[in-house]
């Protein structure tokens, strides 16, 4: 028992100033009988008080008011000009009320008479309370000042502009914080935009004003990160590009705070200007090709059909006639037989190379029909079965979507027969929407994602480019069986090149 109220004893540091030893004898048998291990010690000069307060570390300072040449306001003077925060306790002999009232203005944290000192207890623990909630304020506002002083070092060096801010619209911006870096992105001083919010507001190009005040409008509803992108023109200088990231947060008096950063995205949002009037130049020009293609194919088609073509069959007339002559000679007949048989091999191969460079079929009958007869010359050419299947009856597409989906889809069967090893290919071609799906699906070794990134893949990469130049997409998958599908998608296209034919045509 006897252990366990040692264990519970208080410590206490307490420094007397007091001439009368018995005095400081008796408070320190009271305290100790009140449970405190209380160390102590006793001075009665000003010069050693000073000394004892700044080396020490006193709990509490008991003085005596009347003492040999000064009094307990001069020591609350002395203490006051070390440590303000210690506190001193005047406990004395009757002192009239005026005194008392000194005595505490002067910065005594109570007044206690000698003959009571059963109140001395009480406000001693009472004291050390608000002393241990004082140094935790004080510890607390170092701790904020330390916490701001990192983030207004942080914010010095941020590049973007950091900010809190009110806002229910363009109209209606109040900002609390703007850090610095406001002057160098729209060279107008942090102040004034805390002043003002229309400041910022103006700043923003007229254009641009309704997309900002719809995003903050939507991340307000959605409690969501408003990321919005627009124009800004500073003061006496160019216009700029910026981003502005904030997200919302609840106030303690019910208002909506945004805390973000404005960012100065000029030169990237140039570059991707840039980038994209070139990817628009770059189409321009893989579309004037195209057509230049396309045109130098109907040439050779025709010269093919039309010079080599005749040829051939002028060839094969006279080769007719001459066999006609020689077929009493039989050592020339199965010669003369070969040689008409190479001669319909070169007509058909004439026929065949004529229709894959100009479809003419394509323009004459559609693009189904065209789809199926270009089936047959790779089933008759190759040796794998084609399967071609029509969904709809009539699938019109206009001039460049038809032509497209046909390269794209004659490059997808030579991707077939150069890597699928297939043995055979399934043609589907339907309607979904306003779009036409030309799907193609061959039951080969499957398509591998490595195979998709090739840097020299250049067939599936035409396919892709010719088609997004259209509005069209290409999606390759795994068959369900195995093998590769692929789909060819394009937007129709006959209603508005139609519609553009008759504009033309009211143009004349």
């Amino acid at each position: 028992m006897t252990m366990q109220m040692e264990l519970a004893r208080t410590s206490l540091r307490v420094l007397f100033v007091e001439d009368d030893e018995n005095d400081v004898l008796l408070m320190a048998r009271h305290l100790r009988r009140q449970g405190f291990d209380i160390e102590h010690r006793q001075l009665w000069q000003l010069d050693a008080l000073r000394d004892a307060v700044r080396s020490g570390n006193w709990d509490i300072i008991i003085a005596d008011y009347s003492l040999p040449g000064f009094t307990a306001l001069d020591a609350l003077a002395a203490v006051q000009e070390i440590d303000d925060d210690l506190p001193t306790l005047v406990v004395s002999g009757t002192i009239d009320e005026e005194t008392a009232c000194r005595l505490m203005r002067a910065g005594a944290r109570d007044y206690l008479s000698k003959n009571r000192l059963d109140r001395l207890v009480p406000v001693i623990e009472r004291e050390r309370r608000d002393a241990g909630l004082r140094r935790e304020r004080v510890v607390a506002l170092r701790a904020e000042r330390a916490s701001e002083a990192r983030f207004l070092a942080l914010a010095a060096n941020v590049p973007g502009v950091l900010f809190q801010m009110q806002a229910t619209g363009v109209s209606d911006l109040r900002f609390l914080y703007v850090s610095e870096a406001s002057l160098m992105l729209f060279g107008l001083p942090n102040a004034r935009l805390i002043e003002s919010g229309d400041a910022f507001a103006r700043l923003i190009v007229p254009e641009d004003r309704a997309g900002f005040e719809r995003g903050l409008a939507e991340a307000a509803a959605d409690n969501t990160t408003l990321n919005w992108e627009g124009r800004v023109r500073p003061q006496d200088a160019d216009i700029k590009w910026i981003n502005v990231r904030c997200s919302p947060r609840r106030a303690e008096d019910g208002s909506t705070l945004w805390e973000g950063v404005m960012w100065n995205i000029t030169h990237s949002k140039l570059a991707e200007i840039e980038l994209r009037a070139s990817r628009a130049q770059l189409a321009e020009l893989s579309a004037h090709l195209q057509r230049i293609k396309e045109e130098e194919r109907d040439r050779i088609a025709r010269d093919i059909h039309d010079v080599l073509g005749g040829t051939l069959v002028g060839i094969k007339i006279s080769a007719s006639l001459l066999a006609a002559r020689l077929e009493h000679d039989e050592s020339l007949r199965p010669r003369l037989r070969d040689i008409e048989a190479m001669l319909d091999d070169a007509i058909a191969t004439a026929g065949r190379v004529a229709r894959e460079l100009r479809p003419g079929i394509l323009k004459e009958f559609g693009l189904a029909a065209a789809v199926e007869s270009y089936a047959g010359d790779f089933s008759q050419r190759t040796g794998i079965a084609c399967h071609v299947e029509c969904l709809h009856d009539e699938v019109e597409a206009g001039e460049d979507t038809a032509l497209a989906l046909f390269r794209t889809y004659q490059e997808a069967l030579t991707n077939v027969s150069k890597h699928a090893r297939a043995n055979r290919v399934d043609v589907r071609l339907m309607l979904d929407g306003a779009d036409i799906v030309l799907q193609v699906a061959d039951d080969g070794r499957g398509v591998h994602n490595a195979d998709l990134v090739k840097p020299r893949s250049f067939g599936l990469r035409s396919i892709r480019e010719r088609l997004h130049a259209l509005g069209g997409t290409m999606k390759i998958a795994p068959g369900a069986g195995g093998g590769t599908t692929v789909v060819l998608r394009a937007p129709a296209g006959h209603a508005m090149e139609s519609a553009a034919s008759a504009a033309n045509g009211l143009g004349t």
